[in-house]
């Protein structure tokens, strides 16, 4: 009798858990890109969104809320009711600012549950097509010629492209200006007029434009080649020996969302990073798509966050720089 009444308030302990998971979503979406539009993180989160929409039939918005290299919108998420109908949609450069940043409006160990990784790959190490250098041992002879005189861009401070090229500057030994732009798209745009000649982009949103001459590539930032560019080096055999880093995406809801929300948001992720044509569409923009659970994308993300806080040391990056 005593074994009963246990297993019946354990039963009963699992109804409203079940409920929670039945009834979710039950009103719209929100993904929200802490960007603005344009970069490989709103391609993701608009592409996410689609599917989500057409699964589960309620409307799936993604709001771009931009401002602080991603902090703005990531502490309206860390903020947002948690249920999981408000989701936040990040690169790499998120494990990043609790190194570079010292009052973030939230806490990134704690004010959010991963649900998964979307999306790994290199950056790209691209060059206007007007700036002299060709391979990465002429850029870098190119500008330690000339410490000091050349500006590179990137998305925003304490962004995968502001780590990738500090510790290029690092590992390399060259001396070149940072110009932080609040995004992605931003910095494409001055990149392909001409008013920044290098930027490290990210490969989702780059390949198709070394493919049509518009950006010059010298190299990947990965520690092995790049499928869809093979032609491209990876920097480290092309000159830079040691070099290695990868850009990723995830996707986070607030921390004290219901445990059964997670896990069938993971589950449709997961499901829809497996179909044929988001599989396509995708990884011939250049992205190698993952979908893990979320426990591997904790683990994953404390990982980043240490090696994150290492690079930033010992370049000496601030948000000022």
């Amino acid at each position: 009798m005593r074994l009963k009444w246990f297993a019946g308030i354990a039963l009963l302990a699992c109804v409203p858990t079940l409920a929670a998971a039945q009834n979710y979503p039950s009103g719209p979406v929100r993904v929200v890109v802490p960007f603005p539009p344009g970069g490989g993180t709103d391609i993701f989160a608009r592409a996410m969104a689609q599917k989500l929409n057409e699964a589960w039939g309620v409307p799936v918005i993604v709001e771009n809320r931009g401002g602080a290299n991603g902090t703005i919108g990531s502490a309206y998420v860390a903020k947002s009711t948690p249920d999981g109908q408000t989701a936040l949609v990040v690169p790499s450069g998120f494990a990043v600012n609790p190194s570079i940043y010292p009052k973030l409006p939230f806490d990134t160990a704690k004010d959010f549950a991963p649900v998964s990784v979307l999306a790994e790959g290199p950056l790209v190490l691209s060059l206007h097509p007007s700036f002299p250098p060709r391979s990465v041992k002429e850029f870098v002879a190119f500008l330690k010629a000339r410490p000091g005189e050349i500006n590179y861009g990137s998305s925003g401070n304490g962004s995968p492209p502001h780590l990738a090229t500090e510790l290029f500057k690092l590992l390399a030994g060259v001396q070149i200006n940072h110009i932080p732009y609040k995004g992605a798209g931003p910095a494409a745009i001055d990149l392909f007029a001409g008013q920044i000649p290098i930027y490290f982009m990210n490969a989702l949103q780059v390949t198709q434009y070394v493919r049509t001459g518009k950006v010059r590539a010298l190299g990947v930032t990965t520690a092995k080649r790049f499928p869809p560019l093979p032609e491209v080096p990876t920097i480290a055999e092309a000159g830079v020996p040691g070099y290695a880093m990868s850009n990723w995406y995830g996707l986070l809801v607030p921390a004290a969302t219901p445990r059964a929300n997670v896990t069938k948001l993971n589950a449709e992720i997961v499901r829809i990073l497996n179909l044929p044509d988001i599989k396509e569409r995708l990884t011939s923009q250049g992205a190698i798509l993952v979908g893990n659970s979320p426990e591997e994308f904790s683990a994953f993300l404390r990982s980043e966050m240490a090696t994150a806080a290492k690079i930033v040391k010992a370049a000496g990056m601030t948000a000022a720089n």
